[in-house]
């Protein structure tokens, strides 16, 4: 019988010993007056790693595997900070409509994350960020150090692996918002030639920014490190009378880090674009930098693209676009005479804010050899409100409605990411320009003086 007993236990023990470590995060909870049928689950890196449905109950409940650092959630409307870790079995009960205070969190890992949702409380209590950047040197910095000491202080008794790499992001948001206080001052007191004292702080100084480790888990150092790469890049290139690209790839060769090098590199490619005069340098120091494969086919796509909508090249065309005053028009219908063209939608505030300035140059330009072409991307639902808009507003110039808003093959060749966006397209259907000038920017028409409209 005690062999039995002896086998049972060991038996039992050998079991234990071989049950596979639980690689994931339980996440649940019940959201009332929830903004979005899904929450959106986001890595430090910003990628997406999980969608939770919320049933119309506002329950949800779901599985988040391979966790171990910060995250954020989202409901389409606001967000907060999660610290994750394998094992954690968390649940959240929050009302919506008053997002960051009625949130709280029971269960395994709680205790960090109600720490996290009553982070942004405690910032919000010692001041918003235009009220800090508003206060002078003396009082800001008194401000700054108020929010920090209470930051930290509300780490006790919490687990001291996450207390050792809140305090270090503590420390960086501090960093963060320090720095940023001389041209955010400016902004906020309307003084753009503020310039901070000898005595205020260098946050900076004697800082690592080469550590991968830390780029990787606090989304606010990754700031640090891309801010001051871009501060030092236009310093460098005004110093040196060289163009941003040159000294923005210089300072890239120094770098004592692959990863955060190519990510700065994935950051600069944004830049390789038809409004880019150095795009074609940017591109081939990228491509000589990166050792990020999938940056490096996805920049060459891209480049390919850009050759493509350069000044001379044949533009693309649209075909049979529905004409507000009646029947369809192609862009080709309109070969002999210039085509300025403005894409637009009824939602867009900064197009509906074009529209006065783009009347004065139509009447300016009434009886010369151009067209005005306005083209609405809105969604097929919002049909009836482009045509009302076009009423209430007395629109003139050529109104027509793209054929699959922003997937119209015409918009994505032009590689339209965001409205307003303004085209210039010379008698033979050339390109002048693939991002001409606003109808607010006086060199809209100094170009067309230039071309002898």
């Amino acid at each position: 019988m005690k062999k039995l007993l002896l086998g049972i236990l060991v038996f039992t023990i050998v079991s234990c010993n071989n049950s596979k470590p639980i690689n994931y995060t339980l996440f649940t909870g019940t959201i009332k007056n929830a903004n979005s049928e899904n929450l959106t689950i986001k890595n430090s890196s910003n990628e997406i790693v999980r969608e939770i449905k919320v049933a119309e109950t506002g329950a949800f409940s779901d599985t988040i595997f391979n966790t171990n650092g910060y995250y954020k959630f989202s409901d389409g409307k606001e967000s907060s900070s999660l610290f994750l870790k394998d094992g954690y079995n968390l649940h959240l009960n929050m009302n919506a409509k008053e997002f960051d205070e009625s949130m709280t969190y029971s269960g395994k890992g709680s205790d960090v994350n109600n720490f996290l949702a009553q982070k942004f409380l405690i910032k919000e209590r010692i001041g918003t960020t235009p009220e800090l950047y508003s206060l002078d040197e003396v009082a800001y910095l008194s401000k700054m150090d108020e929010q920090k000491n209470a930051l930290e202080k509300s780490l006790a008794n919490l687990p001291s692996d996450f207390v050792e790499q809140e305090k270090a992001n503590i420390k960086y948001e501090y960093i963060d918002h320090v720095m940023k206080y001389q041209p955010a001052h400016g902004y906020f007191t309307k003084n753009k030639d503020f310039k901070v004292s000898k005595s205020f702080p260098n946050v900076l100084k004697g800082l690592d920014l080469n550590n991968e480790e830390h780029y990787k888990l606090f989304n606010t150092y990754k700031g640090i490190v891309g801010y001051n790469f871009s501060t030092s890049a236009r310093e460098k290139a005004e110093k040196e009378n060289i163009s941003f690209e040159t000294a923005a790839l210089q300072l890239i060769k120094e770098s004592k880090s692959k990863v955060i090098s190519n990510n700065l590199l994935a950051d600069l490619s944004r830049q390789v674009s038809v409004r880019n005069p150095n795009a074609e340098e940017l591109y081939n120091g990228i491509l000589e930098l990166s050792t990020d494969e999938t940056l490096r086919e996805q920049l060459t796509k891209q480049f390919n693209k850009v050759q493509k909508l350069t000044k001379g090249k044949a533009s693309p065309i649209f075909i049979d676009y529905e004409n507000n005053a009646g029947g369809a028009l192609s862009l080709t219908d309109l070969k002999g005479k210039y085509v300025y063209i403005d894409i637009w939608a009824t939602w867009c505030q900064p197009c509906k804010a074009e529209i006065p300035f783009l009347k004065e140059v139509e009447k300016k330009y009434h009886d010369k050899n151009i067209e005005f072409v306005s083209i609405s991307i809105d969604a097929e639902k919002d049909h009836d409100a482009w045509k009302q808009m076009v009423k209430d507003k007395q629109l003139t110039g050529i109104q027509l409605m793209a054929d699959s808003n922003w997937n119209s093959k015409f918009i994505t060749e032009y590689g339209v990411q965001g409205i307003p966006h303004f085209i210039l397209i010379d008698p033979s259907g050339k390109i002048v320009s693939s991002y001409a000038p606003r109808p607010s920017d006086k060199k809209l028409i100094e170009l067309f003086d230039e071309l002898k409209i």
